[in-house]
């Protein structure tokens, strides 16, 4: 298993934490086998394509102990089981429409005990907010996923305080330009932190 891009990318973890990231590729592969939540092909980048992709939203923004994070669209746990690993005191809600995706997620979180956690087969929309910071990971356009989940927000217009955090990856140009004019937006290029190729057209949108 590689974990190395972890490790050399995020040096300050723990030894429970190392554990952890190390356990999470066969325990999705064993998953994965039973429930497909994963490309088969990308199980042999699962460190690469899924785990730290998510942690750049950890290289990104510092989740504070005691906010509350919602993970919109999650799917088998991504961003949201990375970063609950990740931020240990942090609260994260997962939330995916898909039952056996969320049967893995909470699967994966209860067997590496992520005691900061919970997950939910529900669609997004239905969520009581509010929450300090929404992170999801391409489920949809920008304008979409903000109608779905910007009223949720506990702050609006303080970079400082949170806001949505999507990992996207292309030209996002034009879906920026459909966001109401009263949100702020960042993007920033996830090969500020990671040199591998994979990240070189991946950006976090940052929208607050």
């Amino acid at each position: 298993m590689n974990t190395n891009p972890i490790f050399r990318y995020f040096p300050e973890l723990n030894s429970q934490q190392r554990e952890r990231f190390e356990k999470m590729q066969a325990l999705y592969a064993d998953w994965n086998s039973k429930i497909n939540v994963i490309s088969r092909k990308d199980m042999d980048n699962f460190y690469l394509h899924h785990v730290l992709h998510s942690l750049a939203i950890a290289k990104y923004f510092d989740l504070l102990p005691g906010m509350k994070v919602l993970d919109a669209g999650t799917g088998g746990g991504f961003p949201g089981i990375p970063l609950a690993l990740f931020f240990s005191q942090t609260d994260f809600l997962l939330v995916d429409s898909i039952g056996k995706k969320t049967i893995v997620a909470q699967a994966i979180a209860e067997t590496l005990g992520l005691n900061n956690v919970r997950v939910v087969n529900d669609r997004v929309e239905k969520i009581k907010g509010p929450f300090d910071v929404i992170v999801s990971r391409a489920v949809t356009r920008l304008p979409e996923m903000v109608n779905w989940v910007g009223q949720k927000l506990r702050c609006k217009g303080d970079i400082e305080a949170g806001g949505i955090m999507y990992l996207k990856g292309g030209d996002i140009k034009d879906e920026l330009k459909e966001l109401p004019r009263h949100w702020k937006t960042r993007t920033i290029p996830i090969s500020n932190w990671f040199c591998e190729d994979y990240f070189e057209t991946k950006s976090i949108v940052h929208i607050f």
